[in-house]
């Protein structure tokens, strides 16, 4: 899942099982991660180069035009796609251990967070699980997330592990996504769940107010 080298942890985590966050391979991921995010954190907004190329050595994937206000958490970097032109705005969290796409021309409100790993129900597995020698292991699973193209997600969203958002959606302020979204919904609430579908009657044209002096359209 990383750029240069898949670790057997790696593999177990894109299988969707079981899995051991403190291997030292992956903790090395993560320190790693943890750092940049930090440097990026300590950047100013006009240090856009800096930004830039920080960003670059984070992610797995970012497309062109993509910008992130700050500050930022990824928990591995490595194991998240992002697209074209999105737009991040303060707060970001992703906790990548299962890997996240984001695709083009999203935009996130403050203090989105997605998250991908799970966790045993019980407190006792919670605690420790067991090799086949019986040695205690505390282990968990994850389970990848994917937002599609033009999606916007308002702030305080929280998408959870395994949810899928359909391309077009616009999901309400503090919801918590729990399942998946289909494309082209307005959804929101907690748990979130689909509102209704978006329409031509949602565009602007039909609110001269707020338009004031601007157009939907190029004018010719």
């Amino acid at each position: 899942m990383t750029a240069n080298h898949i670790t057997d942890e790696e593999k177990r985590i894109a299988a969707g099982v079981l899995f051991s966050p403190g291997n030292p391979e992956l903790k090395a991921i993560k320190l790693k991660a943890h750092n940049l995010d930090t440097r990026y954190n300590a950047t100013f907004e006009d240090e856009t180069e800096k930004r830039e190329e920080i960003l670059r050595e984070l992610i797995g994937q970012l497309g062109e035009g993509s910008r992130i206000q700050g500050p930022i958490q990824f928990h591995y970097g490595v194991h998240t796609t992002i697209g074209k032109r999105f737009f991040g705005n303060f707060n970001l969290t992703v906790q990548d251990d299962a890997h996240v796409t984001i695709g083009d021309d999203c935009n996130f409100g403050p203090n989105v967070t997605i998250v991908t790993p799970v966790h045993p129900m019980l407190p006792q597995e919670r605690k420790e699980l067991y090799a086949p020698d019986g040695t205690p292991c505390h282990l968990c699973w994850a389970k990848p997330v994917v937002i599609g193209n033009d999606c916007w997600l308002g702030a305080n969203v929280v998408v959870c592990p395994g949810v899928t958002i359909g391309d077009g959606c616009v999901i309400g302020a503090g919801s918590v996504v729990t399942r998946d979204i289909p494309a082209g919904s307005f959804a929101a609430g907690n748990p979130c769940r689909v509102i209704r579908a978006i329409t031509e009657e949602d565009s602007l044209a039909h609110k001269p107010d707020i338009l004031d002096c601007y157009s939907v359209q190029k004018p010719e």
